[in-house]
């Protein structure tokens, strides 16, 4: 017998019954973050899930914990480096890290199943100065894509976090200057362009086709930030069946306390 959730039964008009306020935000080093108003920033947020990239710390070096909240992290091995994190009010089903990758050690995904949906938390490889791990990445690429894939044909997915990819020139300031660099890679961006078409949604483009100077990244070089010269790499993705259940999705771009800005969906 067929799920109620199966992908081939639920066809594009799919909308689970939800009401809902989601978060994702690249914080840079979770500790870092608390000094600069993380916890304040979580705890008035309103947010019913809130997901985070780039904790950069291990079991041993958790002091955060906001009752209101359960909270998922997977560690990466090397200290100081990578992981995510998800805290939810809404318990999971279950909780699953890695996706099969030899990057898992660097605790770069958690997922939560819910019941109707999965959310997928990811912080993407960097391909790093001259793309020196591009194959590293697009091999992650493609792990990831058919691991989402596969979740998305038992129940709809979402997917958020630093995807480090600005798919579009209209998603960074100066797309020209960086066609080689990591992030901005044709490569890179190929490979964004077919995990869209696998039947996912960008849910800021969708809302906003043609709104410029939304980023969500600025580098930490004087002024950057300040005169809004950013790329547009954390993202909140959908299953196409879910786009009708969008209500909002936005750059919190005002809140200071790491290099990324938080990004927020709405569904109902």
């Amino acid at each position: 017998m067929a799920s109620q959730y199966d992908r081939a039964s639920q066809g594009a008009g799919f909308r689970p019954n939800l009401n809902m306020k989601l978060i994702s935000w690249n914080v840079n080093g979770l500790r870092a973050a608390q000094k600069k108003g993380f916890d304040e920033y979580l705890a008035q947020s309103g947010s019913d899930i809130f997901c985070i990239q780039e904790t950069k710390l291990q079991q041993n070096q958790l002091e955060l914990l906001n009752a209101e909240y359960e909270t998922y992290f997977s560690f990466a091995q090397k200290k100081g480096y990578a992981g995510t994190a998800i805290f939810t009010k809404k318990k999971p089903i279950g909780i699953t890290k890695g996706i099969g990758n030899p990057l898992d050690a660097e605790g770069r995904t958690v997922c939560a199943e819910y019941e109707e949906f999965y959310l997928v938390c990811c912080y993407t490889p960097n391909s790093q100065r001259d793309l020196k791990r591009l194959e590293l990445r697009l091999q992650w690429d493609k792990t990831f894509q058919d691991y989402v894939c596969a979740l998305d044909r038992k129940k709809p997915v979402l997917i958020c976090g630093d995807l480090n990819v600005a798919h579009q020139s209209i998603d960074l300031k100066n797309p020209k200057t960086n066609e080689m660099n990591a992030g901005y890679s044709i490569q890179e961006r190929e490979s964004f362009s077919h995990l869209l078409d696998r039947g996912f949604i960008d849910t800021f483009r969708y809302l906003h086709p043609t709104t410029e100077g939304a980023y969500s990244w600025w580098s930490f070089r004087p002024h950057v930030r300040e005169h809004n010269i950013g790329w547009r790499i954390d993202y909140w993705l959908a299953s196409e069946r879910l786009k009708d259940s969008i209500i909002d999705s936005s750059i919190d771009s005002g809140v200071m306390g790491s290099d990324h800005a938080p990004v927020i969906l709405r569904i109902k």
